[in-house]
């Protein structure tokens, strides 16, 4: 197993009318005494110190992650091997065919293996370009040939380099985004500071470098900017067709890089949706509706209800077209997690065991209120909703008057379009978050945004002292510079100390068990040799020997499911000539046999590996607790423990060759 150990050494467009001159009177900071060329030098002067400081904590950033992943592993100090094996389940097999194309001879050989390859799935011919998205390593690769920097930079560095660099990218989208919002630079900066004091919540780039969202997730931050400022009424042609040319560009990147992307577009069509039918959107980008408010609810509801049906539909017809079941384990998962009946299937049960596809943890609040990040959080959407709410109700309402342009100055709640969007998008990411904690990344790092926004706002601030009847331009003005310096000073103050002593603690990669296994395997099996074992080990050996596989970690593909479930009978309660039947059919050579796995504690009973698959055979779990009643006795011992006895059984079918604390390797007997 991998350890970690001490170093030895409203309606925008329909604006009222004197919605400009209250505009002018929060923006203190535009009443200039020396006129319009003043003010002009101050916003270019303004907007020169923010984007410095945005490109300035955006490679900060960058740096800050690099130097803990460094730290952590002694990366620039261990062997290949071990900075291969570091590169832990799927984030192996990703950067495996970065290594591939490297070693290529040539560029069109190395098209050639990821079109035709047939070592990642044993006895079957399958096209990665199609099958993964892996164009960013394909990209990184040809970029490392060409690029005149081969005896300056190793391989793996030009590699992780390059997704710190993204990380710089995604802090400064995230700081303009807090910017547009605002109006002011100094959200910006909050947003970055809370970004990288809640670190552990807000990404995990660190020790998961090849993870498709690290790839992703800077493109999709670009693309909530881009639409952000596109959402801005009177936008000259030229700014919005660059706008657009951006958002293009980078839902585009976005959505090479990621396998989830068709869920992040449906939630991404959901607020645009949402804003469309609730008149949130300027004039020249929405579809204007008329009626009373009862005859607009009522369409707004058929007009939804006859949108998801045909979504439906059109889902299952083409499915059924083109036989397509790569996502039916996540429908199963999410009927069985949102409790539509429970579920033996094994797919579906392998993501509800697991933590990552579980609810939000209680105490990420709690470390997030140590930033005071939540609490911020929760003051901005409570505020934004409120006049979201109010807004909506006006718009729906007042569209049947013909007079409602009139009537409109009697609103005196006005919520920009761009801040309806992101107000959507966070409600949005905070329902997925909460129901799944993978995807708390999305919710907390647009939190920081969000929250540093709000406090950053003359709107948010008007709003709230109209209500508590102590308006006056003066202290909105002090009240948007002064709450979002105070919080600055006390996350330097209370969080930079503890910057300083992570970034002197100096540990090094220790896995000595995985390293013996994988020079075990370079030195002592064929180069064709097909190996069977569990999904997240395949990974490192695909990695670090190149030997063909059986299964991989890349679980979005039906048939690999299925292949999958077969190969771990190793660890459920099965003969030895059926488990060697099945091993066979898949042309493996050698199983490893982990014991992490065959004597699993880390979860509870009916969650381990060997439950679920008891659970899918039919057979009564392991150990104290109750079984369903259909469940029978199994006809066999647990093939992983029975198998070490060196019986009979088992000796004419299995022949160890290797063995150390962790790992058992198992030669297959070519009888039928």
């Amino acid at each position: 197993m991998i350890s970690i150990r001490q170093r030895k050494g409203v309606k925008p467009t329909e604006v009222p009318e004197d919605y400009a001159a209250q505009e002018a009177n929060v923006k203190l900071e535009n009443k200039l005494p020396s006129g319009g060329t003043s003010r002009r030098l101050w916003k270019l002067l303004s907007f020169m110190v923010g984007g410095t400081i945005a490109l300035c904590i955006g490679l900060l950033t960058s740096v800050y992650l690099a130097t803990l992943h460094e730290n952590d592993l002694w990366f620039s100090n261990i062997k290949e091997v071990e900075r291969e094996i570091s590169f832990r389940t799927e984030c192996g097999l990703y950067y495996s065919y970065y290594k591939q194309m490297l070693q290529a001879p040539t560029l069109m050989q190395g098209f050639h293996g990821l079109i035709y390859d047939n070592k990642t799935e044993s006895m079957k011919t399958i096209n990665l370009l199609q099958r993964m998205n892996i164009y960013q390593e394909v990209f990184l690769s040809i970029l490392y040939r060409v690029l005149p920097i081969q005896k300056y930079l190793e391989p793996v560095y030009f590699y992780i380099y390059t997704l710190f660099g993204l990380q710089a990218i995604y802090v400064t989208a995230l700081y303009i985004t807090s910017w547009l919002l605002s109006g002011t630079w100094l959200s910006g900066l909050l947003a970055a500071f809370w970004y990288v004091t809640n670190r552990i919540d807000t990404t995990r780039v660190e020790f998961t470098i090849p993870l498709r969202e690290n790839w992703a997730l800077p493109f999709f931050a670009i693309q909530i900017a881009a639409i952000t400022y596109f959402l801005r009424p009177n936008l000259q042609p030229l700014s919005e067709r660059l706008t657009l040319l951006a958002i293009f560009v980078s839902t585009f990147l976005f959505s090479l890089t990621w396998q989830f992307n068709q869920f992040m577009m449906l939630m991404q069509a959901l607020v645009l949706f949402t804003l469309d039918s609730l008149d949130m959107l300027p004039a020249a980008k929405k579809n204007l509706k008329t009626g009373s408010f009862l005859n607009r609810l009522g369409k707004l509801l058929l007009h939804l209800f006859a949108v998801l049906c045909l979504t439906l539909f059109l889902n299952n017809i083409i499915k059924k077209i083109l036989n397509l079941k790569s996502d039916e384990h996540i429908f199963k998962f999410l009927k069985a997690k949102f409790g539509f009946g429970a579920t033996r299937d094994f797919d579906a049960n392998l993501y509800l065991c697991e933590e990552a596809f579980g609810l939000l943890p209680f105490n990420t609040f709690g470390r997030l209120s140590d930033t005071l990040l939540f609490y911020a959080y929760i003051f901005v959407l409570s505020i934004t909703v409120m006049a979201a709410l109010a807004v909506a109700f006006h718009n729906l309402s007042d569209s049947a008057n013909q007079q409602s342009m009139g009537q409109m100055g009697k609103c005196t709640i006005i919520l920009k379009p761009e801040t309806a969007y992101n107000l959507i998008h966070t409600i949005l990411f905070g329902f997925l978050a909460l129901s799944t904690m993978r995807m708390k990344y999305l919710w907390t790092s647009h939190m920081c945004v969000f929250a540093s926004f709000g406090l950053c706002s003359p709107e948010i601030w008007e709003l709230l002292l109209k209500l508590i009847h102590l308006y006056n331009p003066k202290r909105i003005c002090i009240m948007r510079y002064s709450v979002p310096i105070l919080i600055l000073l006390y996350l330097c103050y209370k969080f930079w100390p503890g910057m300083m002593d992570e970034l002197s603690e100096l540990r090094e990669f220790y896995d000595p068990d995985t390293v013996e296994l994988m020079n075990w395997i370079n030195s002592n099996t064929p180069r064709k040799a097909v190996f069977a074992g569990s999904m997240q080990l395949l990974a490192g050996v695909k990695l670090c020997t190149g030997r063909t596989l059986t299964n991989h970690p890349h679980y979005e593909d039906n048939s690999l499911r299925e292949r999958t479930k077969a190969v771990y009978q190793i660890y459920a309660k099965r003969s030895p000539e059926d488990v060697h039947t099945l091993l066979r059919s898949f042309g493996a050579d050698y199983v490893i046999l982990e014991d992490s796995i065959c004597y699993e504690r880390r979860h509870q009973r009916g969650c381990r590996l060997r439950d679920l698959l008891d659970i899918a055979n039919g057979h009564m779990m392991d150990g104290p607790g109750e079984n369903d009643p259909d469940l029978k006795l199994a006809g066999h011992p647990r093939f992983c423990e029975e198998i070490k006895r060196n019986l009979p059984p088992y000796t004419a079918y299995f022949t160890r060759v290797f063995q150390n604390k962790t790992f058992h390797v198992y030669k297959l007997s070519r009888n039928k």
